[in-house]
C-alpha cells in the first residue's frame, strides 16, 4: 500500500492541516484542520486537494462564486508556473483564475481547478518544446513521415471503421489514401470486402514500398554521403528514383 502524503502544515483555503487521524473516509486519510476563525474540523486528504471543504462552515461556498479566493496560491508553483496574484476573472464552477509567471518569462491567466489539477504547468511552452522533441524524432523525407507509415493504424474516425474507406449513403463504398501530402481518390466500390482490398493494394504500392525504398536509400547513404547528397531520396508511385541503386 503507498505510503499517504503527508499533510500537516499544509493551507487549504481557510483550513491548516494540525495532524492526521486513524480514521478513513472513502479510503482517503481524514486529517484534523484547524479553521482561520478558530474552530476545528476533519477533511480527508481528497476533499482537502479537490477544495471541497476548505473551510469550518463559517464562509458558505456560494461566496468563493462571487469573488471569494478560496485559497491563497501566492508564491506557490505548478511545474514552471508560479502563482502571483489572484485576477476578477472566473470560470464556469467559479474558480479563481490566477496571474502567473512561467519560467521562460510569459505570464499566464490560469484556474486555480486547473493548476491544482495539473492541466497547466507552463503557458504552453512546455507542450511545443515536447511537440518539438516529437517532431524532431520523426524522419520527413520526400513530405512523407517515416514512422507514421510504419505504425499506421486502422481508424474509427470515418463510416467504416478501416482507415480511408468510407461508407456512403448508397450503400456503396469509396476509397482514398493520402500520400506526400496529397490525397488520391481510388473510386468507389460495391462491397466493403472490395473496398478494402484496393486500399490495402495501393498502401502495399505506397507506403509499404516508400518505407522499404527509404532504408534501402539510408543504408547507401550512410556508406556513402557524397553519393546521398548528389542523389537525394525521391519516391514516385511505388518506383524508386534513383540511377545507381537497384
Amino acid at each position: 500500500m503507498a505510503r499517504a502524503e503527508d499533510l500537516t502544515g499544509q493551507k487549504f483555503g481557510k483550513l491548516t492541516v494540525l495532524e492526521k487521524t486513524d480514521q478513513r473516509k472513502n479510503k482517503y486519510v481524514v486529517w484534523r484542520c484547524r479553521c482561520e476563525c478558530g474552530k476545528e474540523v476533519q477533511a480527508s486528504s481528497k476533499e482537502l486537494k479537490k477544495g471541497s471543504v476548505w473551510n469550518c462552515g463559517c464562509v458558505p461556498r456560494k461566496n468563493a462564486r462571487k469573488g471569494r479566493v478560496a485559497e491563497d496560491l501566492t508564491g506557490q508553483r505548478f511545474g514552471r508556473l508560479v502563482a502571483l496574484y489572484p485576477t476578477e476573472k472566473r470560470d464556469s464552477k467559479g474558480s479563481v483564475y490566477w496571474h502567473c509567471k512561467c519560467d521562460c518569462g510569459n505570464a499566464a491567466d490560469v484556474s486555480e481547478a486547473e493548476l491544482r489539477h495539473g492541466n497547466y504547468r507552463s503557458c504552453g511552452c512546455l507542450k511545443a518544446e515536447n511537440q518539438k522533441k516529437i517532431a524532431d524524432k520523426l524522419h520527413r523525407i520526400d513530405g512523407t513521415c517515416v514512422e507514421i507509415l510504419e505504425k499506421r493504424k486502422y481508424r474509427k474516425d470515418n463510416s467504416s471503421g478501416f482507415r480511408g474507406v468510407y461508407r456512403l449513403k448508397n450503400g456503396r463504398y469509396r476509397v482514398d489514401i493520402g500520400f506526400r501530402r496529397k490525397r488520391f481518390y481510388l473510386g468507389t466500390y460495391g462491397t466493403f470486402e472490395e473496398a478494402v482490398n484496393v486500399r490495402l493494394n495501393v498502401e502495399h504500392q505506397f507506403h509499404d514500398g516508400f518505407v522499404k525504398a527509404y532504408y534501402e536509400w539510408k543504408e547507401k547513404a550512410e556508406t556513402d554521403p557524397a553519393w546521398a547528397e548528389q542523389n537525394p531520396f525521391r519516391y514516385e508511385a511505388g518506383t524508386y528514383v534513383s540511377n545507381d541503386l537497384k
